[in-house]
């Protein structure tokens, strides 16, 4: 008997009386589940049975799809990856992709239309999607409208220069990217050619990618984007202007800070150190408002972190100082950073001091200035807003990147501002970090406030995605009278881990 009479006995007679057979190139289905079993096989032959016919008259037959360079992810990586998109650990699906996407591999054939209906809806996986779903992933994306953002998902915008004039604004977007990295000045022209006929929200999303390849030719581009109707495209237009050596931007603004900030000579302990004095800017002009500080009423800028509001005299300085070129300071005080972090500010209450190094932290940030940013990581600096310090992670060399942001976490432990830290702290957590951040949980599960338990279930969220999956053991050794919390991220932990060693057979 054949497998399909098999299988319509089956069904005639009812699964209880008659177990169908095993058809090994079905999908598994649940164990003890004999009717979804039968109809998961029932699909398999139909679809094997149809495949043979001839196609009818009048009838396009489509393109097979192309073949496939990356192997397929092993099999127990499949299962999990079936398991993850039926909902068990969702929040690990980006990983599973990416770290597949690095090990060479690809999603089977069978599990790409329930991930490409996926990335219809969550964007944040597009990028990761389209890194691990192969050519037959494209190829069935050419065919459903819904997956049709896979196709120039990447930094390839699918297709050629023509693209720039017939293509999605994210496809434009993805062209002028990939041009600025290569002829920046051509890049320009393009769009200069374009810029008074674009939408402002086209025009902001163009204009972001001059980060890449900046130069003084972009200045006088950037200079007249200043006077743009868009409010978005002129703060653009002043933020990448901060961050251009040499530009007549940072000499107006290194002449307003420096008219804020001054060297006082004092004397101490028998030495004479350049302490500074600080006066923030008494009003808010037109010029002030065109090179993109915005104003802001007296009480109106709120950090975030607890301690009040900030002033309109300060959140000026603040934003003047972090637009102004770093090396106005070095030349002033004739120091390195690293001693001018540490100079003393003349301020009887310490709100000056937070003001000039928070404008200092943000300004290294923007100039991606990796000698200030370990200035001010390492020099004890007064800042309110850590989260401005944990921003510098990221410019420093990535050899020192994990003490430092150790050094910080262990700063801040028990304080408000610790999760939005650890926010701005890229994974994977490792090594010493991964330790600090072990210690930060246990002292927050030993805290017995209902506060303390809420900010604990915050960070154990946070940890599940970044913490190396091997501090689960760690996590372990507080014993099982342990918050939920805890419990729920040693699970996560332990399913990235056996996910991981998959991918990697």
């Amino acid at each position: 008997m054949s497998a399909w009479s098999d299988h319509v006995t089956a069904a005639l007679l009812g699964t209880e009386r008659r177990d169908p057979p095993v058809l090994p190139e079905a999908p598994p289905g649940e164990a003890g589940d004999r009717a979804a079993r039968l109809l998961d096989q029932a699909a398999v032959l139909t679809l094997r049975r149809r495949a043979g016919r001839p196609a009818a008259s009048g009838v396009e037959v489509i393109a097979p799809a192309p073949g496939e360079d990356a192997p397929v992810v092993p099999p127990g990586a499949a299962a999990r990856l079936a398991r993850i998109l039926a909902g068990e650990q969702i929040r690990v699906l980006p990983e599973w992709l990416d770290a597949a996407a690095a090990h060479g591999r690809r999603v089977p054939a069978r599990l790409l239309p329930e991930l490409l209906e996926r990335g219809r809806s969550d964007r944040v996986l597009r990028p990761s999607i389209a890194r691990a779903a192969g050519r037959r992933g494209v190829w069935l994306a050419l065919r459903n409208t819904d997956w049709a953002y896979l196709v120039g998902a990447g930094d390839d915008p699918g297709g050629g220069a023509d693209v720039w004039e017939t293509g999605t604004r994210n496809q434009r977007v993805a062209f002028l990217t990939r041009l600025r990295r290569t002829d920046p000045g051509r890049a320009r022209d393009a769009l200069a050619e374009t810029w008074a006929r674009e939408p402002a929200p086209d025009r902001a999303a163009f204009l972001a990618t001059f980060e890449h390849g900046l130069t003084l030719a972009d200045e006088e581009f950037l200079e007249a984007a200043l006077e743009d109707r868009g409010k978005d495209v002129r703060q653009l237009a002043s933020d990448l202007l901060a961050r251009l050596p040499g530009s007549a931007y940072g000499r107006r603004m290194a002449a307003r800070a420096r008219a804020c900030v001054t060297a006082r000579p004092t004397r101490e302990q028998g030495r004479d150190p350049a302490a500074i004095a600080v006066e923030p800017p008494h009003e808010h002009d037109e010029d002030l408002a065109r090179d993109g500080v915005p104003f802001h009423p007296s009480g109106s800028f709120m950090p975030g972190n607890g301690n009040g509001p900030v002033g309109a005299r300060a959140a000026w300085l603040r934003e003047i100082l972090a637009r102004t070129p770093l090396g106005t300071w070095t030349e002033l005080f004739g120091l390195p950073p690293m001693e001018i972090v540490c100079l003393r500010v003349a301020d009887p209450d310490g709100r000056a001091a937070r003001d000039v190094h928070i404008g200092w932290a943000r300004a290294a940030l923007r100039q991606r200035d990796a000698d200030w940013a370990r200035a001010l990581l390492r020099g004890g600096v007064v800042v309110d807003e850590p989260e401005a310090l944990a921003g510098l992670l990221a410019v420093l060399p990535s050899d020192e990147r994990d003490p430092a942001a150790a050094d910080l976490i262990r700063w801040v432990d028990g304080q408000p501002d610790l999760l939005r830290v650890l926010e701005r702290v890229p994974g994977p957590w490792t090594g010493d970090l991964a330790a600090a951040v072990v210690a930060t949980l246990t002292a927050a599960a030993r805290r017995p406030t209902q506060r303390d338990e809420h900010a604990l279930g915050q960070l154990c969220r946070l940890a599940d995605q970044r913490l190396d999956p091997s501090a689960a053991s760690r996590l372990e050794e507080m014993g099982p009278a342990v918050p939920r919390a805890v419990t729920e991220l040693i699970t996560t932990l332990r399913f990235r881990d056996e996910m991981v060693k998959e991918l990697a057979e």
